[in-house]
């Protein structure tokens, strides 16, 4: 009660003094129907309070995110719902969801009366630009008697999160193995391990549904064998971030290190949905796994939140790769990288691996004088020449290149190869003269 009366509005204030007013001039003048009108002032503010008071701790809400996933730009919709779940109705309901300020404002809205058990729902649109995790809540609801003299103010513990995912561009179609050795575990390898009997099985791995485990091979192996009938031929594939801050140019969601993660997400899902088997490492430390449980759920909500590492370097991120080696295909999107560094990535390409780097030219990302312009565009041209000699398929990246259009560039083959050495031995003439 005493929480209540401290949430008198102004008007409920008036009325307390206006009755203390009017009851002493009642006792001076010996007026009773003053005293009445007194007596009536003095009650409205305290059942007010009282009725606030009373409905305060009687009320339930929840909260739903559609989608709780959604990509950098878009839309979620956010549904409150809130239920009166005592025997009296409430008066009207102000209720402010609180939100990160890259959500935009906090939303306000007018809820009006609920009856006993009754139930209303109500929604609004949050747009998310920047990437990240966010907490949407809690709701802060302020109620108020019908007279609007008493308001009481309500905090909902309970709070969402909403992941704003790096925005995922559609690509094409391309076949990526122009010069594909292939990876994984073909037929006639378990054949001549297992035996004809267990031709359709092979090692178990963690997020292997159980249900396709074969148990006569597990006996006679000694270890989970699983069935491989829907996937006889699995195909690998790493993408790899580069995640040093000094790779990159440029801040927010016009940077360079934005453009390369929505890259990253967009291979990543694209790779997914054509069947590979999906890892990713950054120089950070991170080495993700998407597998047919997780999908490009868990790689997503780790881009969503990934940054730029002060503490990195190209050696750091080639031990994080070769770490746990899956063979297959690698895919690259690298920062600024100097000649050496350049070498220092070509030397994870080794035989039947296809090697695939976006190489950004960071640099272009700032505006600078044409002497130190044309210098830039010299060592970007050469540390793509080193990985290029070395059996890379390297496909350049400038500010305001867009992915999807880039990507069919990393389906070249033997043609491919040929067309490279040729750009290798021009810009080497041209360095030479």
């Amino acid at each position: 009660m005493r929480e209540a009366l401290r949430g008198l509005t102004t008007r409920g204030r008036s009325f307390l003094a206006a009755g203390v007013a009017a009851t002493i001039s009642a006792l001076i003048l010996g007026e009773k129907d003053l005293l009445r009108v007194a007596v009536l002032l003095l009650l409205l503010p305290l059942l007010a309070a009282a009725y606030v008071g009373r409905s305060k701790y009687r009320l339930a809400c929840t909260r739903s995110l559609d989608p709780y996933r959604v990509q950098a730009g878009g839309n979620a919709r956010v549904l409150l719902r809130l239920q009166n779940i005592s025997r009296l109705p409430t008066g009207t309901l102000l209720m402010e969801d609180k939100l990160p300020y890259a959500l935009g404002s906090r939303p306000r809205l007018v809820l009006d009366r609920l009856g006993p058990q009754q139930a209303s729902s109500v929604a609004y649109t949050v747009r998310a630009e920047l990437r990240g995790r966010y907490e949407v809540g809690p709701l802060t609801l302020r109620m108020t008697d019908p007279f609007g003299l008493c308001e009481m103010t309500r905090s909902f513990p309970s709070s969402d999160k909403l992941t704003v995912i790096p925005q995922v561009t559609p690509l094409q179609l391309v076949r990526l193995a122009g010069e594909y050795a292939g990876t994984g575990d073909s037929r006639a390898r378990s054949v001549a391990v297992h035996g004809e009997d267990d031709a359709a099985t092979r090692e178990y791995r963690r997020g292997d549904d159980l249900r396709r485990v074969h148990w006569r091979s597990t006996a006679r192996v000694g270890e989970l064998m699983v069935r491989r009938e829907e996937q006889p031929w699995e195909s690998r594939a790493t993408v790899v971030l580069d995640t040093r801050t000094m790779g990159h140019r440029g801040e927010g969601p016009t940077g360079s290190f934005e453009w390369a993660v929505s890259a990253i997400a967009s291979i990543s899902v694209h790779l997914r949905q054509a069947g590979y088997r999906l890892r990713l490492v950054t120089e950070a430390g991170a080495d993700l796994d998407a597998t047919e449980i997780s999908g490009d759920g868990l790689i997503l909500d780790h881009l969503a939140e990934v940054k730029t590492s002060t503490r990195g370097d190209i050696q750091t991120l080639l031990e994080q790769v070769r770490r746990r080696s899956d063979g297959g295909l690698i895919i690259a999107v690298t920062g600024l990288l100097s000649v050496p560094e350049a070498r220092q990535l070509a030397a994870l390409r080794t035989a039947g691996t296809i090697c695939i780097a976006f190489a950004m030219d960071t640099q272009s990302w700032l505006n600078l004088a044409a002497p130190a312009r044309a210098e830039a565009d010299k060592e970007h041209v050469a540390a793509n020449l080193a990985m290029l000699q070395a059996g890379w398929r390297v496909v350049g990246v400038k500010h305001g290149d867009r992915f999807a259009s880039l990507w069919p560039q990393a389906a070249r083959g033997h043609q491919g190869h040929a067309l490279r050495a040729a750009m290798a031995e021009t810009v080497s003439i041209g360095g030479n003269r």
